[in-house]
Order: C-alpha cells, then structure tokens, then sequence
C-alpha cells in the first residue's frame, strides 16, 4: 500500500474502510456473511451493532435487499443463515444510476439519442 493511499484511508472513509472501521471491525466484529457484490457484513458480540464494509465504491444503494432488512433490524436472522424466498416476479437489484449516463430517460427526454417526436404538444408562439 503506497503512502498516498494510506493516508487517504486515515483521513477519508469514502475511498473503502478508515482504519478507525477497520480496527472496530478486528476487535468487536463478527463476519455473518457476503453478498454477490463481495460487500461483507458484521455485529458485535451482543448484537446490538451491524454494518457492512463494502467491496469498491461506498454506495449504499449498493446493498442488496435482503442486507439492508438485516441491517435496519427488518427481521434479526442474516440472509447467510436464512435466505430470503424469492418470487419469480422479482428482479434482481441495481443500484441507483440517477446522475449516470444509464439513468432512466424517458420517452421524448432530451437526454435520449434520438428523443420522440413531441405530435401531441403545440409550443405557444406569439403574434
């Protein structure tokens, strides 16, 4: 690790885990489990703390659903020891794209390629 990124590490938490979460982690952390985004999830002894320490960007739309129940006391087992059923309806997650060139535009957006011909609007023009 070069002398740059550890400094950024003791002085920023946005770039991955500051040393202050890593040393929480060592001493009081038990690791429950690992979602497919290699986002890993902890409690202390008594279970009265759970965090996660994320895999790249901090993102929290990053957690998956069935983390973020865990996480907000929704139910008290973690889906590592008891995963959650799914229906076939349901899709699987995605972060939140809104700012990204993959954010949802809709129909007739200018933000599109090649946006819809607007036939239902009359822009107002003076006399």
């Amino acid at each position: 690790m070069s002398f740059g990124s550890t400094l950024k590490r003791f002085f920023t938490w946005w770039h991955g885990q500051s040393f202050g979460t890593q040393l929480f982690t060592w001493r009081n952390g038990t690791k429950v489990g690992e979602d497919a985004q290699g986002n890993v999830y902890y409690r202390n002894a008594d279970d009265s703390k759970r965090w996660v320490i994320f895999n790249g960007e901090i993102e929290a739309t990053r957690i998956d659903p069935d983390w973020h129940g865990w996480l907000h006391r929704i139910w008290d087992q973690p889906p590592s020891e008891r995963p959650l059923v799914h229906r076939p309806w349901e899709k699987p997650h995605q972060e939140n794209l809104t700012g990204t060139a993959m954010a949802y535009a809709p129909k007739g957006s200018i933000r599109r390629a090649a946006p819809a011909e607007m036939k239902d609007y009359d822009a107002w023009q003076p006399e």
